[in-house]
């Protein structure tokens, strides 16, 4: 707890650094005490920066939680305003590299050998350094040229501290904030934890990778990189080095003639075959991930990196978002407001005549319209709002993919803002309903499920059983509930009289804080800030005057 409280400190000094502060007590739960910004000493310093811009630093500083958590905001257009959405899309996630010489200390303790036993070559200066982790350039010793990623020294402990912090936000996201349940906050967290702390495992990166290999053995639109198992653990990956231009280096490609048109529609190919025919997709594909093979200009290909952030749908979902997908390209609305009532997407009670004519609304202007024409991030907040009409509950398992959208739709806006998306996407989406719903995608599935069928069916007797005799005590569980729920009731009371203690004696602690601040030779000292003191003392003890009452 105490490193916990530690990490909110600092953090609490970034947004103050970045004048955050302010926009903080705009925030409905935080607006009753939105005096006391008027009564902070560093309230009164001019900012002349957009809030977008601020922001972004204060995550970008704040490390690779705060960065990837910002990134997965970037996609939430009805929480922030467009401006701050469009700055948060901007994130990067670069940071000054370790020395090499601390990299070639972890590469000798991972192998308990020096780096000349392993390498024939490495190069002290990185490629790329990031939050996480840095990459440096090598030569094995059978020749061939790769990279080495390494994790940096430390930061699974900062990363488990900001989670904690995460967690601790989300909880008063959903009791404080309007709408909070909805947002399902502790799950989306819950998810997002999993799949940073997925991140730091290099070796399931390396399985990652070496599965998205695997996949598109048979069609190569996609290169992906050969891992180097034998050198590979935790905290080191070694893959087989590429080498492609950058995708936002459009320059460059138009330089060697690339065939823009080609690239884009092969980028979509590319995206809906891995979450569709795969269910296994880069959830991570910003332009620093993606490079050119431009050794053919007019069929170039693609080649991905950093394969730490991937994401998958469970059968339902994939089924689900496929049929949504595909009413939306025959402009059968009915069928699309059919599906999100089938899905528990909105509640079972929702009118469908109403959800088909507002879909319609949304959907109709943009059908078959090229890239430059639609606004991904106008869509989104659109959609947005017809969630928060019908009580649509935001999916945590569709956050990864949302996300993945965003990205992709951005760079397929550089390559080629003329495609038409829908008109590329929809035969690949008619032969993979073909496969999945016609008579041999059925056959198929009922012979993957036919072997649990039959070691199921002799238990069918003894489940009905247990059914039977699980309805006949509802009643007396029923009791015991109402028993426990009335308990609960009675000592809510203290809970509360706790809460107030708890604010109250923080209030005294940062009043402390900032009056120590007062005596010394600190920029704000003064009688500014023995003012703020005072104010946040009185209003501690307040606090826990109104929790001996409570």
């Amino acid at each position: 707890m105490f490193r916990a409280t530690l990490r909110i400190l600092q953090a609490t000094r970034v947004v103050l650094r970045y004048r955050l502060d302010d926009t903080l007590f705009r925030w409905p739960p935080l607006q009753p005490f939105g005096w006391i910004r008027y009564v902070l000493p560093w309230h009164w310093r001019r900012e002349d920066r957009p809030l977008g811009m601020r922001l972004r630093l204060a995550l970008e500083e704040l490390g690779p939680v705060a960065i990837k958590l910002g990134q997965a905001l970037a996609t939430r257009r009805d929480l922030l305003p467009l401006d701050v959405a469009d700055e948060l899309a901007r994130l990067q996630d670069r940071v000054p590299p370790f020395p090499g010489t601390i990299a070639r200390r972890i590469l000798e303790e991972t192998y308990g050998a020096p780096v000349e036993r392993i390498f024939d070559e490495f190069s002290e200066t990185p490629l790329a350094a990031a939050s996480i982790a840095q990459v440096h350039a090598a030569r094995l010793k059978d020749g061939r040229q790769v990279v080495v990623k390494l994790l940096r020294p430390g930061v699974e402990d900062r990363i488990r501290q900001d989670l904690r912090v995460m967690y601790l936000l989300a909880n008063f996201i959903e009791r404080f904030v309007p709408d909070g349940r909805r947002l399902h906050a502790r799950e989306v967290i819950a998810d997002y934890e999993k799949t940073i702390l997925d991140e730091l495992d290099l070796v399931r990166e390396g399985a990652n990778a070496a599965q998205t290999r695997r996949n598109f053995e048979d069609r190569p639109i996609l290169y992906v990189p050969l891992v180097h198992w034998e050198w590979t653990r935790r905290h080191v990956l070694v893959m087989e080095r590429i080498h492609g231009i950058p995708i936002s280096d459009i320059a460059a490609l138009k330089a060697r003639g690339v065939n823009f048109r080609f690239l884009a529609e092969r980028g979509v190919e590319i995206f809906f075959t891995q979450v569709f025919r795969h269910n296994f997709f880069h959830a991570d594909m910003h332009a620093g991930n993606i490079f050119v093979d431009t050794r053919d200009p007019q069929r170039p290909g693609y080649l991905a990196v950093d394969f730490g952030i991937v994401g998958t749908l469970g059968r339902e979902d994939q089924r689900y978002i496929a049929h949504n997908i595909y009413a939306f390209f025959n402009g059968d609305y009915r069928r699309v407001a059919e599906l999100h009532v089938a899905s528990g997407w909105v509640r079972p009670d929702t009118c469908v005549e109403d959800l088909e004519s507002v879909i319609r609304t949304l959907c109709e202007p943009i059908l078959f319209r090229p890239f430059k024409d639609i606004h991904l991030d106008q869509l989104l907040l659109r959609l947005f709002e017809i969630a928060r009409r019908f009580d649509m509950e935001v999916q945590p398992q569709l956050v990864l993919l949302q996300k993945t959208l965003v990205q992709i739709e951005g760079l397929g806006r550089q390559l080629y803002p003329d495609l038409d998306l829908w008109s590329t996407a929809k035969p690949f989406m008619e032969r993979w309903m073909r496969e999945q719903l016609g008579p041999r995608g059925i056959y198929r599935e009922f012979k993957e499920r036919l072997p649990d069928l039959a070691q199921r069916l002799p238990l069918l007797p003894l489940t009905l059983d247990h059914a039977l005799q699980a309805v006949t005590e509802l009643p007396a569980r029923q009791e015991a509930l109402s028993q426990q729920l009335y308990r609960v009731e009675q000592r809510l009371p203290g809970r509360r009289s706790g809460a107030w203690t708890g604010f109250g004696g923080t209030l005294l602690l940062l009043a402390g804080f900032i009056g120590g601040v007062a005596g010394g030779t600190h920029a704000f000292a003064g009688p500014p800030a023995l003012l703020t003191a005072a104010l946040l003392a009185t209003f501690g003890l307040f606090s826990l005057h109104r929790a001996r009452r409570t």
